[in-house]
């Protein structure tokens, strides 16, 4: 296993070789031993799968502490713009985003530390994508960013004219601020 560090400190693709011939590929997903070797998190308690139809975009959420999760997300089927957007209240990189696409087959993973709200486009016809995380769904402690805040300006890869297919949640999302209470006020943004 590869690891290649993003701009933003911690949100770091993992990249697993690709054994391939006549019959498919073959790829290691998780393998806790190499993971904690190359410093990542090994104690993932919650597997999720989701599954969505071109331009459905889901995201952006996090949760708050004490229930923050890291996630480690790919692309099973399909092909998405995986988006990770740094909240964390003293990093010199909050509110600036990264994005990396992930492609079923191409051996890649993005690993999101807890601090950082979490979002993914469908770039094909639909895309299966799973994600570890190292906390379980708390709902009370799940918020979301709009995914179109003016303030973080992420440059999703959206045809000219097209909306993305966003959930009630989604689409009631309120936009990025800076401000502290971002982390832990209910009220702000959900």
């Amino acid at each position: 296993m590869h690891l290649t560090p993003t701009a933003l400190p911690g949100v770091t693709l993992v990249t697993a070789p690709v054994f391939g011939d006549a019959r498919g590929f073959f790829t290691e997903l998780f393998h806790a031993e190499k993971f904690a070797a190359l410093g990542l998190p090994t104690a993932f308690v919650q597997d999720n799968h989701s599954r969505s139809a071109r331009h459905t975009l889901r995201g952006l959420h996090w949760q708050v502490a004490p229930h923050a999760q890291g996630k480690l997300v790919r692309a099973v089927t399909g092909r998405v713009f995986d988006v990770a957007v740094d909240l964390r209240p003293e990093s010199p990189t909050r509110g600036r985003w990264v994005g990396v696409t992930l492609e079923a087959g191409d051996g890649r993973s993005l690993y999101i530390p807890p601090g950082f709200a979490h979002g993914f486009l469908v770039l094909s016809e639909h895309a299966d994508v799973t994600y570890k995380c190292t906390a379980p769904y708390h709902p009370a402690s799940e918020r979301s960013l709009a995914w179109n805040s003016p303030a973080l300006a992420i440059d999703w890869p959206l045809p000219p004219g097209v909306v993305p297919v966003l959930s009630q949640r989604d689409a009631a999302a309120k936009p990025w601020m800076l401000r502290e209470e971002l982390e832990s006020d209910p009220d702000e943004p959900e």
